[in-house]
């Protein structure tokens, strides 16, 4: 009788195999490649070298794994890159892009490692991975009221270079301080400053990026066309992204924080119902987003729902209580629930970093808790969801794959409802209520685990989609989700194709992208399971 081999198993053992022997037969792909990246920086071998890891490297793993932020892409069975490069100048990433289209090789490019499917950092064809950990200054001109910020350069180190110069600026620019800008960017970008400001990319008056031929490009020289693309569509369809200028904003002295928890015996549903016909038409100022996980009940034995209203004001106490009275006294805010202190001093507390924290916190790539493995699904609310909606949620949150799920919604309105859909790729605007962030997350390790949870969190989306938009549906490109649509695991594709992820994530703004990748990469250099598609390739 033979044995039975688990495919889960078998599977991961047959995958290590087939890429050690990549890793084998492609050793003199690697030596070429490293002569190219000499030729082409005009540096000895042995200066290229001090930037440059293979997995002979006994730094090779440590460099890989640094910026992995979710360890499903982080296992035996994942494809590994062949070299990846940490460059120390602009010339480097210039050569690396050369040097990949001249030897057959995919890039991909790292700012913090944060892309929820693991885009930017493996690839199921040999690939290279340039790791801008490195490219990180940020040059904050005060008197200008901008900011240039290399693309290596993470979240906190923004928040903490523009509080150095000024306490009265501030940027939307995310909530994770360890997110790298030059992605997170490119795909929209939005923290508590949304409703008042919009999102990082609505705020980029400037860029400067890699495209397909080695050129270094500014917004003048890309032109109207490509600098539109690559705020909000998603920047590593078209180049490689080296820095931002972005616009700060104007932040008050004093801003106001608060976090009210809410369950099932405290009328939570009732409560995150009426929510959604208040949230995206409150004073722009005012920003309550609800983090919605189960948690343990006060009757012994039993699972309740929590539901935490989370929020930051641009002012004071006094203010903020005033107009909750006037726009939300069903919450019951009372004086002891809310925090006074600084725009910059908010970020840490949205990132839940303790009270009195030093905001020298804000300059660690290390995320505050180690990271678990965790799947994510997007979607856009455009009519209130009925109790009984709410209800049937709540259930789902009670089996045991939940138990470390969240569901956060973010509202809209406010300067968002006043942008154009086309205005840039990012489509959500004028009559979205909120944007729901559904995540799962797990500690056990193996596919199995995996499995559950991941069927778990689409069994939720399936049940949603009544209740969400519709034809064809919508999802934020930040939260990328192979689910709602892929290229080919090689990143090729067709238009048709790619329409079924690109017309969730961009409307009809897909198009213009399309025109764009034509116009800018008609060969598809620049690809992976979610890109753009060129028409000509």
């Amino acid at each position: 009788m033979k044995p039975d081999v688990s495919s889960s198993v078998l599977i991961p053992f047959v995958i290590t195999l087939l890429f050690s022997f990549l890793w084998a037969t492609s050793a003199h792909t690697h030596e070429d490649f490293l002569q190219c990246l000499t030729l082409h920086t005009g540096t000895s071998t042995s200066s290229i070298s001090q930037v440059i890891y293979t997995p002979a490297n006994s730094s090779y793993l440590y460099v890989l794994e640094f910026s992995i932020q979710n360890p499903r892409f982080s296992t035996p069975a994942t494809p590994k890159p062949l070299v990846i490069i940490t460059p120390l100048h602009i010339s480097q990433i210039q050569a690396s892009i050369k040097c990949s289209q001249k030897h057959g090789m995919q890039i991909r490019v790292r700012s913090g490692g944060h892309d929820y499917e693991g885009l930017s950092y493996v690839s199921y064809v040999p690939f290279v991975i340039i790791d801008l950990i490195n490219i990180r200054s940020i040059n904050v001109d005060v008197e200008n009221g901008t900011a240039w910020v290399e693309a290596g350069a993470i979240i906190g180190e923004v928040y903490y270079r523009i509080a150095e110069k000024s306490r009265n600026f501030g940027f939307p620019a995310g909530l994770c301080p360890t997110v790298g800008v030059g992605g997170h960017f490119s795909g929209g970008a939005y923290d508590t400053l949304l409703r008042k400001y919009g999102l990082a990319a609505d705020n980029i008056v400037d860029a400067q990026m890699i495209d397909v031929k080695g050129r270094i490009l500014d917004r003048e020289s890309m032109g109207e066309d490509l600098f539109w693309a690559i705020r909000g569509g998603g920047g590593a369809s078209f180049g490689g992204i080296v820095k931002w200028e972005i616009k700060l904003v104007h932040v008050p002295s004093i801003v106001t924080v608060f976090t009210v928890n809410r369950n099932l015996e405290q009328n939570a549903t009732k409560l995150v119902h009426w929510w959604q016909y208040v949230a995206d038409k409150l004073d722009v100022d005012l920003f309550i987003r609800v983090i919605l996980s189960a948690a343990n009940s006060s009757q012994e034995g039993r699972r309740t729902i929590q539901a935490s209203f989370n929020s930051l004001y641009l002012g004071g106490i006094d203010n903020l209580l005033s107009l909750m009275q006037e726009s939300f006294p069903e919450l019951g805010l009372v004086r002891e629930d809310c925090s006074e202190m600084s725009w910059i001093e908010s970020t840490l507390y949205f990132a839940g970093f303790p009270s009195g924290e030093s905001l020298d916190v804000l300059l660690s790539r290390t995320p505050l808790t180690r990271p678990t493995f965790f799947k994510a699904k997007s979607d856009y609310v455009m009519e209130p969801i009925p109790e009984v909606g709410l209800e049937g949620i709540w259930e789902r949150f009670y089996q045991k794959e939940a138990k470390e799920a969240e569901l956060i919604l973010s509202p809209y309105g406010g300067r968002m409802s006043e942008i154009l859909e086309s205005a840039i790729p990012f489509p959500h605007r004028v009559g979205n209520i909120y944007k729901i962030q559904r995540l799962v997350n797990w500690e056990e390790e193996g596919i199995v685990a995996s499995e559950r949870h991941i069927s778990w969190i689409r069994r939720l989306y399936s049940y949603m989609v009544a209740y969400v938009s519709k034809s064809p549906g919508a999802a934020y490109i930040n939260y990328s989700d192979l689910d709602i649509g892929t290229n080919s695991k090689e990143g090729n594709t067709s238009y048709r194709q790619a329409s079924t992820w690109g017309t969730k994530y961009f409307k009809s703004n897909f198009n213009r992208l399309v025109h764009v990748k034509t116009m800018v990469d008609p060969t598809n250099f620049f690809k992976n399971e979610q890109s753009i598609p060129a028409l000509s390739s």
